[in-house]
Formats: structure tokens, sequence, C-alpha cells
């Protein structure tokens, strides 16, 4: 199921989206017109292949809203795919994939990590992995007053406990702050 290494980033990742949700998603996940895309496969490697799978769990099936923004970045993407296509003839193998190898294939998740370490490197970040965009996601949506039941449904956890526990040191630091806003209105 591989074909060539392509280039990718870790776009989805910011919206909450684990690796293997991100290479599983197919165009018809995507309602560009509503701004969402559905979860409602993974791709992963076993027993040496590459495969489809259902999500990590029943939460994990789930619709995320999109900005306008990278709606407009997904429909460039698109129009490229589009032309790698044509470019690759009977070699493509379709399979709806957005992220998809230059032969339509499903990517290897491997490579994807080296593209996002590549581009990272050349950005001039630090170390960071793939996976620490969909924690970045939770701080920032938090950081932004987000419930974290939107949190939760946003990364797909099963449980609000899992949010909760991981994110504790980012409620305390919103609860902190909403604290010191609320005493502002009071006092001020």
């Amino acid at each position: 199921m591989t074909g060539r290494r392509r280039r990718s980033h870790g776009e989805g990742s910011v919206y909450g989206l684990r690796r293997g949700e991100l290479l599983g998603l197919r165009w018809s996940d995507v309602d560009l017109a509503a701004g969402t895309l559905t979860v409602r496969q993974t791709v992963l490697r076993a027993g040496g292949q590459l495969h489809f799978a259902e999500p990590k769990t029943e939460r994990s099936r789930r619709t995320v809203p999109v900005p306008e923004q990278t709606m407009g970045l997904v429909r460039a993407h698109r129009r490229r795919q589009a032309a790698e296509r044509l470019q690759a003839g009977e070699r493509w193998q379709d399979f709806g994939l957005i992220f998809a190898s230059t032969i339509g294939t499903p990517m290897e998740p491997r490579n994807v990590d080296r593209a996002w370490h590549a581009t990272r490197a050349r950005a001039g970040l630090p170390w960071l992995r793939l996976h620490d965009l969909r924690h970045a996601c939770a701080t920032f949506l938090l950081a932004s007053g987000a419930s974290p039941r939107t949190v939760m449904k946003t990364l797909g956890h099963s449980q609000i406990t899992l949010t909760m526990n991981t994110y504790a040191h980012v409620l305390a630091e919103v609860e902190r702050a909403a604290m010191d806003a609320t005493a502002d209105r009071l006092v001020g």
C-alpha cells in the first residue's frame, strides 16, 4: 500500500487529530461547505503492512470544525493532488485519501514523521513530535476558554477524566486567569 514518499505537514494535528487519523482521512470525510471533517478510519502499520482500521475509540469517530482559512488550504491541496493524479496516470491507485502518496496509496506513517522533523528543523524549531501538535491544540483550546468537554470531543478522548487529567496544568492556569478577571471586574 505504499508509494513514494511525499511531503506532508502537521496541519491536521493542530486540530487535534492523531497521525493515523490524518492519514486515514478521505475526501468524502470533508464537508467544504460546512467547514468540517469527519474521522471515520485510521491508517496503521501491523504485521509489516499498512492497514485501514476503525478509530481508536467510539468517541474517536468525530466531526471537527475547521476554520475557513484552513479550508482554503484544503481546496488548494485538492487541486495539487489532482495534478499529481494526472501525472501518475495508470500508476494512480484511488483510495480517495486526502494525504496520499504520489500514486494515491496511503502514506507510510514513519515517512510522515520524517517529513515533519525535516520541516521543523528547516523552520529552526526545537525538537517537537508531530503528536505534540495534538497537545498544543488542547492547550490552545483551553487557554481560549473552551470547555474541557469541547476539548474532549475535539481530541476524541473516550472519557472527560482523560482530558481533565492530561491537561490539569492548563486548566489550573485557565482557572487562575478567570479568577483574576473576575476580581478585576468586581474591584475595578
